[in-house]
């Protein structure tokens, strides 16, 4: 299992081939929940190329189920504030761990802002739901923390057996057929032109790197007044 924590993912090459952002609440094709929706609307926000993999691997369900999209793009404030406060609850519940522990552990769960994928607009966070947007059965709730679900979130976790591991198998299989790749300690974490995407995949470099999309938005509004 490769964590994002590993050297490797910090050594890929990051380029950004200037793949648009697209708005989810533009696009009826795929459901947006919005329990984690931010003013600005940074979380509906998604690279095309991500946009189009994941129709393609909604068209490959099973009748009956749809894509159920969370959270697309991260801001970096956003980031380091998760990453920071998830690794200082580690801390306090496990005082003995060695700052090396620490930082492993807590990127089970959050990603370290300098390889963020969600921070790129390449990644995307999302479940399964019936056709009536009713959610279904993927074991653990999305946003489970190995800490406080022995490991069940975990993509391939043994725990997880019956409708619960069928329902992984299908993203699995559309999710991954569609060219995007898993963050093995969250089934509900999928990647596309990332540094993790580039490492898995053997790509040179990444497609897509780190984005201030604040200030991208406030140089345009700028230039067009």
């Amino acid at each position: 299992m490769i964590l994002l924590s590993d050297p490797r993912v910090a050594a890929v090459p990051s380029a950004d081939d200037g793949d648009e952002f697209v708005d989810l609440r533009e696009v009826p094709e795929l459901r947006l929940d919005g329990r984690a929706a931010d003013p600005a609307g940074a979380y509906a926000r998604l690279r095309a190329g991500v946009v189009d993999r994941l129709l393609a691997a909604q068209r490959a369900l099973p009748g009956g189920l749809r894509l159920l999209v969370v959270e697309g793009y991260r801001p970096y404030r956003a980031q380091l504030a998760i990453f920071t406060g998830y690794r200082d609850e580690l801390r306090r519940r496990h005082p003995d761990w060695t700052p090396e522990r620490l930082h492993r552990e807590t990127t089970k769960f959050v990603s370290p802002v300098e390889v963020a994928p969600h921070s790129t607009g390449g990644a995307v966070d999302l479940t399964l739901c019936t056709d009536d947007g009713v959610e279904v059965d993927l074991g653990t709730a999305i946003d489970a923390t190995p800490e406080d679900s022995a490991d069940a979130c975990f993509t391939d976790a043994p725990a997880i057996v019956g409708t619960a591991r069928r329902h992984r198998q299908i993203m699995v299989d559309a999710l991954g057929g569609a060219g995007l790749v898993n963050y093995p300690t969250e089934w509900w974490h999928w990647s596309y032109g990332d540094r993790y995407w580039a490492l898995i995949t053997g790509a040179p470099c990444t497609r897509y790197g780190p984005v201030d999309l604040a200030a991208a938005r406030s140089v345009r509004v700028s230039a067009e007044r």
